[in-house]
């Protein structure tokens, strides 16, 4: 099942999205978010459609200690208005430290800070989105 990751932010939306078979997530693109929520679900739905995806999978900024800040409540209150607008499973998923993770990466891959600056939210994505598929390939093969 084709699935789209989304990485939640004030400015921008990271985008990944997976092969075919829901094994391996792939950056795909960032999104502005700063526009209003209207025109960003109908931005991620147009995308939904163009990568035939059947599931999104949205970030969830949870604390280090598990707890829901601001950052959670936003997200949680914006996947209830995307489940409203489609007919795809929408999921959530711990991103604890996606970010970090995608900068340490990418420095490590010696990609340079402009670069790192326009990629950053969409390899964030494709980690959340890949944490999610091996969590769910993992409940499958038991």
């Amino acid at each position: 099942m084709k699935t789209l990751g989304l990485d939640l932010g004030e400015k921008r939306i990271g985008v990944a999205v997976s092969d075919d078979d829901g094994q391996i997530a792939m950056p795909a693109t960032t999104l502005a978010g700063d526009k209003p929520p209207a025109e960003v679900i109908a931005d991620i739905l147009d995308l939904a459609r163009r990568y035939d995806a059947q599931k999104i999978v949205v970030g969830m900024p949870t604390s280090l200690s598990g707890e829901a800040g601001p950052a959670a409540r936003q997200v949680a209150d914006f996947v209830c208005v995307l489940r409203a607008h489609c007919d795809l499973e929408v999921a959530v998923w711990d991103e604890r430290l996606t970010t970090a993770l995608a900068e340490k990466t990418m420095l490590a891959a010696d990609v340079s800070r402009r670069q790192r600056r326009h990629s950053i939210d969409k390899v964030a994505a494709a980690l959340i989105l890949q944490n999610y598929l091996d969590a769910h390939t993992d409940d499958e093969a038991h």
